[in-house]
């Protein structure tokens, strides 16, 4: 974890470490003339998740789009919401009660936006253009990265990975990423076409970044859309990417996952 610290904190600007811990009314104004917000957060922080649902509970959204479920996952939680915590923690995800507050801040219509672990796992292999469930044009999927891109989301992943896996076999997780990028920007449109504006993203910081997450594929595809991104710190320890605003809480006591290779 420290060497992955060190490599992002390299990448990030050093005016973001300067951070509060949540929105004022002046960032509320800002969100407020966005037609899709999408805030970031590290998925076992339950600070991160109260940022979000305070966000939530003032927009009011339209719609709200979920990294954690897909639309059939949606559909079950929707029929009890506080009964849903042994479905979600099956799958994986930290703490239901992290996340209710989210859910119930608003009446806003959920969108599930994951992808399925077969469609990673093959897109993995094959690349993201061929699991795509959309029009992979639209998104530039059917388009390499830039390099200097690419190989900033090799080193990004080689650190996350440890270190324990070859260069050469990470450019499959790349595609993955972008899978997930894609599939959330383009529930995004739907919850749009659909439900009307604003919608609000809830993801990981990965994916909330302007330079090449899901923001930069909303602007790809509808270039007109005003996309406003929140990323959520750690200790003063900014997440890499662009954002338009940066939030910090306290980090979580969590083991080194890097221990598992030790």
């Amino acid at each position: 974890m420290k060497r992955l610290s060190i490599f992002i904190a390299l990448l990030t600007p050093t005016f973001a470490l300067a951070l509060d811990a949540g929105p004022g009314a002046d960032d509320l104004a800002l969100l407020s003339t966005a037609d899709v917000v999408v805030i970031g957060e590290t998925h076992d922080n339950p600070a991160h998740h109260a940022v979000q649902a305070e966000i939530v509970a003032a927009l009011q959204p339209a719609a709200l789009v979920l990294e954690m479920l897909t639309p059939e996952q949606v559909a079950e939680l929707l029929q009890d919401p506080p009964g849903y915590s042994a479905a979600w923690e099956d799958a994986g995800w930290p703490d239901y009660s992290m996340y209710l507050p989210i859910f119930t801040a608003t009446d806003a219509a959920i969108y599930g936006a994951a992808v399925p672990r077969d469609v990673a796992r093959a897109s993995y292999t094959d690349g993201v253009a061929a699991h795509f469930d959309g029009d992979a044009v639209l998104f530039g999927l059917d388009q390499p990265l830039p390099k200097d891109q690419h190989d900033q989301r090799i080193e990004l992943q080689f650190f996350a990975h440890c270190e324990a896996m070859p260069r050469v076999a990470l450019g499959g997780m790349i595609e993955v990423q972008r899978l997930r990028d894609a599939t959330l920007a383009k529930a995004a449109l739907d919850a749009i076409d659909t439900s009307g504006k604003p919608v609000v993203i809830i993801t990981g910081n990965g994916h909330a970044r302007a330079d090449w997450g899901v923001p930069a594929m909303l602007q790809q595809a509808r270039p007109d859309l005003v996309v406003k991104t929140i990323g959520q710190a750690e200790d003063g320890n900014a997440p890499g990417g662009t954002f338009d605003l940066i939030y910090d809480a306290p980090a979580v006591d969590r083991p080194d996952p890097c221990d598992t290779f030790k």
